[in-house]
Formats: C-alpha cells, sequence, structure tokens
C-alpha cells in the first residue's frame, strides 16, 4: 500500500489592512457587487479560486508538493483563517497558527 501524505496550509488574512479593502474582479460579478463589504469581497473572492492570484507567493511552493484545494475559512476578529490541503481533513490545534486554535491548549507558566 502506497503512504500518502497530506500537505496542509494555514493562512491568516488580516481583515483591517489596505491588502483586505482592495477591490477584487470577477469576471461574472453581479449588479450589486459594490454593494458588498470589504471583508466579503475578500471571502467571496478565495471561495471563487482568486486567492492563487493574490498571494502567488504561497502556490508556488505547493506546485511542488501537489495541487492545493481552500476547505474552509474561519472568520475571526480581524482576520480570516484559510485551510488549505491536498485532501479534506483536520488541523491539529497544535499545530495551528490561528490565535483562537492555539490558545485553547496552550499550558500555563
Amino acid at each position: 500500500m502506497k503512504n500518502i501524505t497530506n500537505t496542509r496550509q494555514e493562512v491568516l488574512l488580516m481583515t483591517t489592512t489596505g491588502f483586505a479593502s482592495r477591490q477584487y474582479s470577477e469576471t461574472d460579478a453581479p449588479a450589486n457587487a459594490k454593494n458588498i463589504p470589504a471583508n466579503e469581497q475578500l471571502k467571496q473572492a478565495c471561495w471563487n479560486g482568486l486567492l492563487s492570484e493574490l498571494l502567488p507567493e504561497i502556490f508556488s511552493y505547493s506546485k511542488k508538493q501537489g495541487k492545493m484545494f481552500l476547505w474552509q475559512i474561519r472568520e475571526g476578529r480581524r482576520f480570516f483563517a484559510l485551510e488549505l490541503s491536498q485532501f479534506p481533513g483536520t488541523l491539529d490545534k497544535y499545530e495551528s497558527i490561528d490565535p483562537y486554535r492555539f490558545m485553547e491548549v496552550q499550558e500555563l507558566n
């Protein structure tokens, strides 16, 4: 049996920056797309596959590992936590960069 490795990547997109407030152009954008808040536009752009165009440096490494897919977007107070991987699965809280996840398991000094 062949041993399959699943490459996982987690990305935090800060929503209070100029990057998040940019205009994202889509070919099939609805007429009311200008009325959508900037955070929702960023989230829709990620789900619609524009993440590889917005952050090409993330996907240049993953081309060597295999195709990565966006499986989940968790919304924090001032960020989006994106989970990318080759196959669906769960992310270990101990290895997460999401502050809401790793603070749950942080040991007290």
